[in-house]
């Protein structure tokens, strides 16, 4: 399917597949299989070994692709799978520049992972674009971004970052999970890699752990397909299955979740036991101009501080939800609430999640797509 000629939602349910050829069946089959038949050593259908390829996955990748307008996709068994390709791509000695506020297992890979092979981290500030020029040298060549960032949704500019990147030759990725390729396509905007933690929005239904890279650049695709197959971060069929069957689905739940998440946001805003409500959608959020430009919608996700919470009594509060669940994770069509600061950010060293506003009574509400009354009703029960 040429993924110019039908709008998004058509291409979340066609692209990348065709009915069987054996059996006419419309979904693709689960090609449950370690290995495929040779005519004669190397001469086989594109496909030799399970881990390299697998023909359900190809159908998966190729529709990512073209949900985010890329030339090529990479599917991973988990989103850190897929980052920690894309760091492969360095060397000792280089140098990576990302944002001060990042999800807390990307902050534990770099840190505590690749910082022991001689690559260096700038963990800095990317509400300004300009913020990263001191930083660049001769060692840099990689721009990390995620925007919307985890868990304070801060709005980094892709367009100023890309130009950044481009004239000082530096390879820029950006985390695209928080707003999945229905809200923004940073491939579209000058960004070299997209990566997607495809357990989130993209699956949809708090079944499956993969992750995803797509890019344009034909040089960065044979590179990171060679990582890809040699060191076999690679997802089975059944979840590859898993997560077509979900994208039929995006672009519904999507403007589903944006839809809930704009009235939970409207009515956190001004409730009196909340100090702080992070929604890039408020016209005081910062970079909002920002978001408006590059996203179609500000999505589902929001943080709120409590005001005058300590530990004990946001755990209380974290806990008493009956349509919110208590869980790591987002993106689902159930609704989530997380405790940062003890979850998805614990691996981060406190003084530094506080820097970034990853305080002790933040909490991070994924708005899942039930009925938004028993949202806000839930809301209203625990909060008063």
């Amino acid at each position: 399917m040429n993924q110019q000629e039908f709008k998004f939602g058509t291409r979340a349910i066609h692209a990348g597949q065709e009915p069987d050829p054996t059996t006419g069946a419309i979904m693709t089959p689960i090609y449950q299989t370690s290995t495929y038949w040779q005519e004669s050593p190397g001469k086989h259908k594109g496909y030799a070994y399970a881990r390299g390829k697998n023909p359900t996955r190809s159908a998966l990748e190729n529709c990512l692709a073209s949900l985010e307008n890329a030339k090529y996709g990479l599917c991973f068994s988990s989103g850190m799978g897929a980052t920690d390709a894309v760091v492969k791509l360095l060397k000792p000695g280089d140098e990576v520049i990302t944002g001060n506020d990042l999800y807390g297992g990307t902050y534990r890979m770099f840190t505590k992972v690749f910082a022991n092979y001689g690559i260096k981290f700038h963990f800095i500030d990317l509400s300004n674009p300009q913020n990263i020029i001191p930083y660049i040298n001769a060692n840099t060549k990689l721009l990390w971004v995620e925007t919307p960032t985890n868990p304070t949704m801060q709005i980094v500019d892709i367009e100023a970052c890309a130009k950044i990147a481009k004239t000082h030759q530096v390879t820029f990725a950006v985390d695209n999970t928080f707003a999945s390729p229905y809200l923004q396509n940073p491939l579209d905007l000058g960004a070299d890699i997209v990566m997607h933690s495809v357990t989130k929005y993209l699956g949809g239904h708090s079944d499956v752990i993969m992750g995803a890279l797509l890019t344009s650049n034909d040089h960065l695709y044979e590179r990171l397909a060679f990582i890809h197959n040699s060191c076999g971060a690679t997802p089975g069929p059944m979840d590859s299955f898993l997560v077509l069957r979900g994208l039929k689905t995006l672009h519904l739940r999507m403007k589903a979740h944006c839809e809930n998440g704009r009235q939970v946001a409207t009515f956190l805003k001004n409730h009196p036991m909340i100090e702080k409500v992070y929604w890039p959608g408020f016209t005081d959020h910062p970079n909002h101009e920002i978001a408006k430009k590059q996203m179609r919608d500000f999505g589902g996700m929001i943080s709120i501080v409590l005001k005058n919470a300590d530990l004990h009594k946001t755990f209380d509060i974290a806990s008493a939800f009956k349509v919110f669940t208590l869980a790591e994770s987002l993106g689902g069509v159930e609704s989530l609430i997380n405790h940062p600061a003890t979850m998805t950010h614990a691996s981060i060293p406190k003084e530094e999640r506080e820097k970034a506003g990853v305080v002790d009574n933040l909490l991070r509400l994924s708005v899942g797509v039930e009925d938004v009354e028993d949202i806000l009703n839930d809301l209203k029960m625990v909060l008063g």
